[in-house]
């Protein structure tokens, strides 16, 4: 119950196009800022996994239909154009992760940055911005990562668009023949695409590990 209620408010508030409203009724429900930081590069390190399998499975399904004799053509590029609409419906959402990552983190820099001057104690206010400069630090690099690995999906979705326009105007021998140079570079780009997304997913956990690390 105590996750659910933030769901629903997130849903009417993000609908309304009002952040600071959702971050202040979080923080009245006991959710800092740090927290739905946290909970949200998890959110978009899950759908970075999702999207990593649904590429590969796009490309299973690429390979494939290299390979069908000219009478199952038609239902290989049905299954093929399937595999499109999952993997733009995966690269969306990661992007989708990514910019709510980027929304409470500027609300939690810009108030952490503010509150500094709140303190007497200048040993606790350095030590505090310290900490403000090393957790900005890593989620610099986190995001340069993520935003990487990301930039990747939209390459390798417009080859596969390419393909499947082609399929779908070229139903015959031909037309799938002339897949097999467009499948081996296809293939590559996936390798290198997965293998970001592998990188982000690490930084992604290292991340959370040490945000959840300053909290104790």
């Amino acid at each position: 119950m105590r996750r659910l209620l933030p769901l629903l408010l997130c849903s009417v508030l993000v609908l309304a196009g009002c952040s600071t409203a959702y971050y202040g009724a979080m923080e009245k429900l006991g959710v800092p800022k740090r927290q739905i930081l946290v909970d949200r590069v998890e959110s978009a390190r899950g759908a970075q996994q999702e999207a990593k399998q649904q590429f590969a499975s796009a490309l299973e399904q690429f390979l494939a239909v290299t390979k069908v004799p000219s009478t199952e053509l038609k239902a290989a590029y049905d299954r093929l154009n399937d595999e499109l609409r999952r993997s733009e419906a995966r690269a969306k959402e990661v992007r989708d992760r990514l910019a709510a990552i980027d929304d409470v983190a500027r609300a939690l820099f810009e108030e952490w940055n503010v509150e500094l001057a709140q303190y007497s104690n200048p040993g606790l206010r350095a030590q505090s911005a310290r900490q403000l400069d090393a957790t900005r630090r890593r989620y610099t690099d986190l995001m340069r990562v993520m935003h990487a690995a990301a930039g990747r999906m939209d390459p390798v979705l417009a080859t596969f668009r390419d393909q499947v326009l082609f399929l779908k105007h070229n139903l015959n021998a031909q037309a799938v023949a002339a897949l097999g140079n467009t499948s081996r570079d296809l293939q590559q780009d996936i390798t290198q695409l997965i293998a970001d997304m592998e990188k982000s997913i690490r930084e992604a956990d290292a991340f959370v590990s040490a945000m959840q690390a300053a909290a104790k």
